[in-house]
Parts: C-alpha cells; structure tokens; sequence
C-alpha cells in the first residue's frame, strides 16, 4: 500500500489534474498527493463483472460495477454500485431527477468524457472529466464497506480505497458525489 504525504488542506499545495487520458501511474501520483492510502494488485485484463469474481480470495473490501449513463437530454450520469447489486434501470431517471430514461452511454463518449475504455468503467475516470460533465451516483449500500475496489482506468489492476478517500478523491476532481439508494428499488409505473 502507498502512503501518500502530509493531508494539506492549502489548495496551492493541491496537485494538477494531468491532461486527459490519464494514466494510472497519474492517478496514483494524485493519490499520493492527496494523502490518499491505497493498494493495486495487477491481474489479466478483466471485462465483466464474472470475470473479476475469480480475484475475490485476494482482494478484499467492496466489489463493484459501474454504469456509465445519458438521459434524454444527453447528461451523463455514472451510477456506482456493488458487483451484485439490482439495479432498476427503466425507474432509476425518476430516482435521480434525470431528463427521460437511461440509456447507456457509448463507448467513444466513454472515451472522449471518462477517458477510459469499456470493461475499465472507475470513479477514478472523474480526474479526466475536466468539464465536470458527468455526475457521480454512489449507492448507499455500496457506501456501508470500509474499502471498495475500482479499476485505476485500465482493467489490468484493481486498486483498493477507503470510501472517505473515495469521496475526498471526487470532490478534488469536480464531482461532489451523490450518495443516494439506487439498488433494490421495485420498478414504477411509467
């Protein structure tokens, strides 16, 4: 696990969001300057769900699926949950106040806004949305485990967080997270 330096609350000694794409190695430096603690395991790439299942004796804390989203209107949305969650998608634009219902975004505005590819899906895409388009949904429960596991926007790695420092890491970007129940929620009517 790398420990980063002193937490400074003084926004000069904050670090550059580098230019987009980010690597992981930028992000990690992020991290570091942020005084965020975190641990990697490097693994073959993984680009399902079922796939990084397998990791599970190795890692541990909170696994997790991201789906990246638009309304109607084309906001885009990133609804973070755990790998099991049930996720009502016809009802869930209702839920978060969005244009119409979801569809899922493609997988070049993926690339173009996010900065990453499919199967790499990360809250950690928020360092390279500059333009703070996309909003951040963290589903409550997902947010009850102390550490939660993302890829660092390549799906060769898992990196593991505190959720505190999930949260601290997407403030620092422009994205002040929803924390908000997504799963589990009955379908409505239309």
């Amino acid at each position: 696990m790398r420990r980063a330096m002193d937490n400074d609350t003084n926004t000069a000694a904050m670090p550059a969001i580098p230019a987009m794409p980010t690597t992981p190695e930028q992000l990690f430096a992020a991290l570091d300057a942020l005084g965020i603690a975190y641990a990697t395991v490097k693994h073959p790439p993984l680009f399902t769900v079922e796939q990084s299942r397998a990791l599970r004796g190795q890692i541990p804390g909170g696994h997790t699926k991201n789906l990246f989203l638009r309304d109607k209107k084309n906001a885009l949305y990133l609804v973070v949950a755990e790998e099991d969650a049930e996720i009502d998608l016809k009802g869930l634009h209702r839920l978060l106040g969005a244009s119409g219902r979801f569809s899922f975004g493609s997988a070049d505005l993926l690339a173009e806004v996010w900065g990453v590819a499919p199967g790499a899906v990360t809250p950690f895409g928020a360092i390279n949305d500059k333009e703070a388009r996309v909003t951040v949904v963290l589903d409550a429960a997902m947010m009850q485990h102390e550490t939660l596991n993302y890829h660092p926007l390549v799906n060769t790695m898992t990196t593991s967080i505190k959720r505190a420092d999930l949260v601290k890491f997407l403030e620092f970007t422009g994205h002040l997270p929803r924390i908000e129940r997504v799963s589990g929620h009955a379908a409505d009517a239309p």
